[in-house]
């Protein structure tokens, strides 16, 4: 990896280096501008009727309330409601991964499996997944199994990072972690059944995409969780815990993989799975990569600065195990600064695309940087 410049945004190169700049300035959160609202002056003026006067305001102000409402109307149609957009799309994933993953035997590891899968969550990543394969050119039911694909592997990736012999958490989403309830020998068990069935999912359950494209996605979401992706940044994790002497370099080397690599995996699939030209996926892989050290800078921030119960999960973690995080290298204000640079890198990546489309993507940036959970 290229040399760390600790210059005045403070920020690591080798990432800069890797994903370059757009120079299409950034959409706003609701992609399209404020209506101005105008009202048309008659050329000539009429004496106003001395027999009724109010009648006269009355119907002044009758259409000028109309041209307000119809202004009002129209700027609510053009800004995007991520609120419902979140909700509405976090409940189709639900139910798809409710029915992905039934209740049947052996009864205890689909147990073990829909507890850990169905315990909540903000379902980030599959949503990501949607919003790329939509802003493409494809749509919901095309990306569905890939984007619970990810959620299943992503849950994995929480059950094996909570137990003992790695993080050690008894909290997660609020409730006990799945080693907690079932033990470690099920636990371990039930992320491998994730894992395995993910693949499963994604290729016999996505309909109405090539088999050429299908594979691709195999390839990419294999290559993001493995030796080359997260379990990379987790082994550089695990090593560097209580060194003395791990920099910028290393720490990025760790987010980039351990958590942007599965980010980038769900925006890439929904964007290969959608049919995204070669520059789209590419353009859109940067995105991600972006957003992925972005979600690491402000889970770090978040650490630092919240409770267990604002978290729903262990504050303060990362400083008793003696990680090494940005706000250790930095200080706080400068990866709060690093924070958002990341998050204008990631959105001048999002030029060229239709706005209407891109105002999720655009939305999810800005979720992931100023999240307080």
């Amino acid at each position: 990896m290229s040399s760390v410049n600790l210059g005045a945004r403070a920020c690591p190169s080798s990432l800069l280096n890797q994903v370059g700049r757009s120079r299409s300035p950034t959409f706003l959160l609701n992609g399209i501008r404020k209506l101005p609202i105008s009202f048309l002056t008659p050329n000539r003026r009429r004496q106003p009727n001395s027999s009724f006067p109010s009648l006269t305001v009355s119907a002044v102000l009758t259409k000028e309330d109309a041209v307000k409402n119809e202004a009002e109307e129209e700027e609510e149609k053009s800004t995007f409601d991520f609120k419902t957009y979140m909700v509405q799309k976090a409940q189709t994933v639900n139910q798809a991964l409710d029915a992905a993953v039934s209740l049947k035997e052996p009864l205890k590891i689909h147990e073990a499996m829909r507890y850990s899968l169905l315990a909540g969550g903000k379902r980030v990543r599959p949503v990501l997944c949607i919003a790329a394969c939509e802003v493409v050119g494809g749509h919901e039911a095309m990306a569905m199994p890939a984007a619970c694909a990810v959620e299943m592997i992503h849950t994995m990736s929480l059950i094996h990072d909570d137990l003992p012999c790695m993080d050690n958490d008894d909290l997660r989403r609020g409730k006990p972690t799945n080693h907690k309830v079932y033990g470690e020998d099920v636990a371990v068990l039930a992320g491998d059944a994730l894992l395995s069935f993910a693949f499963e999912h994604l290729t016999v359950s996505t309909v109405g995409v090539p088999p050429a494209r299908i594979i691709s996605a195999v390839g990419e979401l294999a290559k993001s969780i493995g030796a080359e992706g997260l379990v990379a940044g987790q082994v550089v994790d695990i090593g560097s815990e209580g060194a003395s002497d791990v920099g910028l370099e290393r720490l990025e080397f760790i987010h980039v993989h351990k958590t942007a690599a599965l980010l980038e995996g769900a925006v890439v699939l929904g964007a290969i799975i959608g049919g995204g030209t070669d520059d789209e996926v590419e353009r859109l892989r940067k995105f991600a990569r972006y957003i992925g050290l972005l979600f690491q800078v402000v889970d770090d921030i978040l650490d630092v600065t919240k409770t267990s119960q604002e978290l729903g999960k262990t504050a303060g973690k990362d400083l008793v195990a003696d990680k090494t995080t940005y706000p250790k290298l930095l200080g706080l204000e400068k990866s709060r600064e690093f924070a958002e640079k990341l998050n204008k890198d990631a959105q001048d990546q999002l030029s060229g695309f239709d706005p209407e489309k891109a105002a999720p993507l655009i939305a999810l940036a800005n979720y992931i940087a100023y999240r307080q959970n």
